[in-house]
């Protein structure tokens, strides 16, 4: 269920990558003089082979659209368009918020790994975003980036919650690109626009990001024990809630490409599951019959909240802080289900094999 405004000009775009939202994109700042400290000298070896794989780049040539790509937009109905272009908006935003977050921190500290490491992502985050405008401008809707970096409202938060929420995001982002695409891969029929043809080698970039991270936080083993565990827990739960709940305000999308929205999120859940065990001394039972009924209560909480603003005046206020209340106490509930937990490999790197 959505009663957002539809995106219909440049303008429309721009204001909804600048929303700030439960399930929105946001942009971040953080601590530069506590990242400046960090030290990766325990997991030297592996990270700097995974250096030398960013100065390879072997992604440099890959964001370049071929002869063929405006001829193979399809005609698309109402529905789908917005979603869609709803689905680029989100992403872009998305991936700018990272290009944003890494070259700041690289402008404002001077350890030599950390440094390099932001400048390298800053520079594939760069690509994606721009990749992802070209395509809002083939319908007159690209984000004027310089103002909403300018503009958006920006969130703090402690190094470690950096670490845990874009290692989380980074994964994640692969896990969804590449379900996407093998779906796609298997049923050509169905890729109604050529960008979800780039989803492959642009996931494998989302991937080494999220390796980055593991690397710091398994170089600094207080993140991950202690109090932590539990800040570790919310930020999987709050990442796994928001994806699902987003991904079904988009019910047209999904069926355009053959995805169930549920099955294609658990799909999302196993592989990004499966993934953190690398860092993360525990993951959630995603398969647990009161965590999927929760997040099934969660997406119907979202459908009322929303219903409660389109109706507006003192009712629908008042019915926003009652499904604002529920959704809290949802979450909680959820918060609190057992989780399982593992020990962490030997190995951290790992290689995106989906």
């Amino acid at each position: 269920m959505s009663t957002t405004k539809s995106i219909d000009t440049a303008a429309d775009a721009g204001q909804r990558a600048k929303a700030n939202t439960l399930i929105s994109p946001r942009f971040y700042t953080t601590d530069f003089e506590a990242m400046n400290r960090l030290d990766i000298s325990s997991v030297r070896s592996e990270w700097d082979k995974m250096m030398l794989e960013y100065e390879g780049d072997n992604n440099h040539d890959h964001f370049q659209r071929d002869a063929g790509f405006g001829a193979e937009i399809r005609d698309m109905s109402p529905e789908l368009k917005q979603e869609f272009l709803d689905f680029l908006v989100s992403s872009l935003t998305s991936e700018f918020s990272g290009q944003i977050l890494y070259n700041e921190i690289r402008k404002n500290i001077s350890n030599p790994d950390i440094k390099a490491l932001m400048g390298f992502m800053a520079r594939d985050e760069s690509r994606h975003a721009g990749f992802i405008n070209q395509s809002l401008r083939d319908y007159g809707l690209a984000v004027d980036l310089g103002d909403l970096k300018k503009t958006k409202t920006y969130t703090y938060f402690k190094p470690k919650y950096i670490f845990y929420a874009t290692y989380l995001s980074e994964k994640i982002g692969y896990a969804r690109y590449i379900t996407i695409y093998r779906q796609l891969e298997k049923h050509p029929d169905k890729r109604f626009h050529p960008i979800f043809k780039w989803f492959e080698r642009w996931c494998n970039d989302e991937f080494r990001h999220g390796e980055s991270f593991a690397l710091i936080m398994r170089a600094n083993p207080k993140l991950l024990t202690g109090l932590n565990v539990y800040w570790i827990r919310f930020f999987l739960l709050a990442v796994y809630a928001t994806m699902y709940v987003r991904d079904h305000t988009r019910p047209q999308l999904h069926i355009a490409m053959g995805l169930d929205p549920k099955e294609y999120g658990y799909t999302v859940f196993r592989i990004t599951t499966e993934i953190t065990r690398q860092v993360f001394p525990v993951s959630l039972d995603t398969d647990h019959p009161s965590f999927r009924a929760g997040l099934e209560r969660l997406h119907a909480i979202s459908d009322k909240i929303t219903a409660a603003k389109a109706r507006g005046g003192i009712v629908g206020l008042v019915n926003q802080g009652v499904w604002a209340v529920a959704g809290f106490t949802t979450f909680a509930r959820l918060y609190f289900l057992p989780v399982k937990s593992h020990s962490l490999p030997k190995q951290i790197r790992m290689v995106p094999a989906w």
